[in-house]
């Protein structure tokens, strides 16, 4: 899914690609595509693009004396799982190009795609941040960890500090590749209450006596966790290319794969957390060679171990010490924009089992196969194709057997001995 810093990425894509190139003509929409039409159409207009956090404010800004007479007209996209901005020529439009923008003038016609092979990506009219979201991690760390330390008293420190991270409210552009790499990094136990690690934030002061190079030196060589939410982003943002996917250019992702040290490595462990995310995360001893060099093979460590302990925090699910379950999660607390995946698709409707119903045994049939003395069809055909004894003696006589139930013995004929007799 598409993070801070792919947004940022994809707003600098927008900049350098499309900085020197006029378009004009209707904005146009897939038939498909669920998002709302946009009823802009110029002549001769520039676009320019921002992100802030999860999101990217597109601008249409028509030029002097481009007709017909319109004002700029902004755009705010949310990219879902799988949405990018692509530059491809106009007579071959990439596939799941659900918005396109085309290029007027000279020369071969390109279009500006908004992709989306699975279409939870989304655009507003307006050009209005989404209400509620915090302060940009990127470019607006001070505000956002004064906002976070400000509002520790909120529900949502409560939560393990894993969830908390995914709050859109306030870590404004962090999600789940990010938060993996943050408390790797600092060796936080993913499942601690997130209001016990901030806490101590507030009382982190340094000595005023340091110069300012002395201080910025000391931040970068020792960061707390807010500075991570705004220095690891960024570190994502100087890779270059477009950050996290697998379906991007392979260069770009084999360079983002390599700065990897925890999401998606070999050896790490992993565990589902209360919002169905899976959190990435290293239990036990420091790897050799530092955090910095992970075992690329290998078996991954025994979680269970750690449960029962409780070493991954009294949040965990699986913790017996202060575990809370999915089920007592009260209902009256709702999350923010939490960054979340698409709802799971309805279990399908359970099977019952169809019984064909039974024919009607015909009472007449039924009477005709007994005989007058209460046993079987005289003469009845065995699996060989003989007699039964019963045929051969004579008939058949019920008694009665053991609990009442019926039993057919022959009768003999008169004059001939029985079997028992001739023993």
């Amino acid at each position: 899914m598409p993070e801070g810093p792919e947004l940022h990425l994809a707003s600098h894509f927008v900049n350098e690609a499309c900085g020197a190139l006029v378009f004009g003509g209707r904005v146009e929409k897939s038939a498909v595509s669920r998002n709302p039409e946009v009823p802009f159409e110029s002549s001769a207009y520039r676009i320019s693009a921002l992100a802030r956090g999860k999101e990217l404010r597109l601008w249409l800004r028509p030029l002097p004396g481009a007709g017909p007479c319109r004002e700029p007209l902004a755009l705010v996209f949310r990219f879902g799982m799988t949405g990018s901005f692509q530059l491809a020529p106009g007579d071959a439009l990439p596939r799941h190009a659900h918005l396109r923008f085309y290029t007027a003038g000279p020369g071969p016609r390109l279009a500006l795609c908004f992709v989306d092979v699975r279409r939870f990506g989304h655009w507003e009219l307006g050009g209005e941040w989404q209400p509620g979201r915090g302060p940009c991690v990127l470019r607006q760390y001070e505000q956002f960890r004064e906002h976070v330390l400000r509002n520790l008293a909120d529900k949502t420190f409560d939560r393990p500090i894993c969830e908390a991270l995914l709050d859109q409210r306030f870590f404004n552009g962090i999600g789940n590749y990010l938060r993996a790499e943050i408390l790797f990094r600092l060796r936080i136990p993913p499942f601690e209450k997130a209001r016990t690690v901030l806490q101590a934030l507030q009382q982190r002061r340094l000595s005023p006596t340091l110069t300012l190079s002395q201080k910025i030196r000391a931040k970068l060589q020792n960061p707390d966790l807010l500075e991570l939410c705004h220095l690891v982003p960024k570190e994502v943002v100087q890779l270059g290319g477009k950050g996290y996917g697998p379906e991007r250019g392979q260069e770009d992702f084999a360079a983002f794969r390599a700065w990897l040290r925890c999401y998606g490595v070999p050896g790490m462990s992993t565990l589902q957390d209360r919002l169905g995310r899976t959190m990435w995360f290293q239990v036990g001893a420091e790897p050799p060679g530092g955090w910095g060099v992970l075992p690329q093979s290998g078996p991954r460590p025994d979680v269970s171990l750690f449960h029962s302990r409780g070493t991954l925090g009294p949040w965990c699910p699986k913790c017996p010490a202060g575990a809370r379950s999915r089920k007592r999660r009260s209902r009256k607390t709702q999350p923010g924009p939490v960054d979340r995946t698409e709802d799971p698709p309805p279990p399908p409707p359970p099977k019952t089992a169809s019984r064909k119903p039974r024919a009607k045994k015909d009472p007449s049939k039924a009477a005709a196969q007994r005989s007058p003395r209460g046993g079987r069809e005289e003469g009845r055909q065995t699996a060989s194709g003989g007699r039964t004894p019963a045929a051969f003696w004579g008939g058949e006589e019920s008694i009665r057997g053991p609990k009442g139930r019926e039993r057919a013995l022959p009768v003999f004929p008169p004059g001939l001995p029985s079997p028992e007799a001739e023993g």
